[in-house]
């Protein structure tokens, strides 16, 4: 079939509960092979990109810089020169935004990203004031929760949520699965791209509002989704990200 870009989920889809699924690696190697353009995306809002694409490599999951699209890589390419940024969000996301930093004057923007580390009172009502006084409010992400290796956790929709409705402001999402997120992710035509995840309310919503091709794999949150009948279907489903190359192959 004529080249795809293929934009590959992180957790759930190459990655389970901390371990690389089978065959996830030699997939992309796959991918590739054929022509296709791979790239991994992720609502990961707790890393840099740098550190990020070395934490995947270190899982041999083939990806370099360039690769790998975060909320926090499409955060910095969305702001100006000229904006001045309130971060809530754990040092390794502060000091990757820190070029926005406010040095004098209002915040235009508060960014919420996963602060599990650093949340305080103080953060977050010094985020509540700023989007009350007009600063717009940027979610990373605004996923409930994420899963560990030790179990579910809850993750930055919640904060979100509790700066919204204090401040009587919606937030813009940067991640998944905002169209945002999938077009500067993509940087291709929907027709020509396929997603490819576990979870129907980010990954596969996103591409079947944006019109690319969703494929849901049957690791990650598949299992809790299932039976949800009133999420968005996807196009195809398969038992794993392994058997993604054999389904593009069969593709006129």
């Amino acid at each position: 079939m004529e080249p795809r870009v293929i934009l590959l989920d992180l957790d759930g889809t190459l990655r389970e509960r901390g371990e690389v699924v089978p065959g996830a690696a030699q997939a992309i190697v796959e991918l590739r092979r054929a022509g296709h353009t791979v790239r991994v995306f992720t609502n990961t809002d707790s890393r840099s990109e740098a550190a990020l694409v070395q934490r995947v490599r270190r899982a041999r999951i083939p990806v370099a810089l360039g690769e790998v699209f975060t909320p926090v890589v499409a955060a910095k390419r969305l702001l100006t020169p000229d904006s001045r940024v309130l971060v809530l969000a754990d040092p390794e996301v502060r000091d990757d935004l820190a070029g926005h930093a406010p040095p004098a004057g209002d915040p235009t923007h508060v960014i919420v990203g996963d602060c599990r580390q650093t949340l305080d009172y103080p953060g977050l009502d010094a985020a509540f004031r700023a989007v009350r006084n007009g600063a717009e409010l940027l979610a990373l992400q605004r996923g409930r929760y994420f899963r560990a290796a030790d179990g579910d956790h809850l993750d930055t929709g919640a904060v979100v949520a509790a700066i919204e409705y204090a401040s009587g402001r919606s937030a813009r999402v940067l991640g998944k699965p905002s169209p945002d997120f999938f077009r500067l992710a993509a940087a291709a035509p929907a027709g020509r791209v396929w997603v490819v995840g576990d979870d129907r309310t980010t990954d596969i919503l996103m591409a079947n509002e944006a019109g690319a091709t969703s494929v849901q794999v049957r690791t990650g949150k598949y299992a809790d989704q299932r039976a949800a009948g009133d999420l968005p279907r996807p196009v195809h489903v398969i038992d794993s990200v392994a058997d993604l190359p054999a389904l593009l192959a069969a593709q006129p």
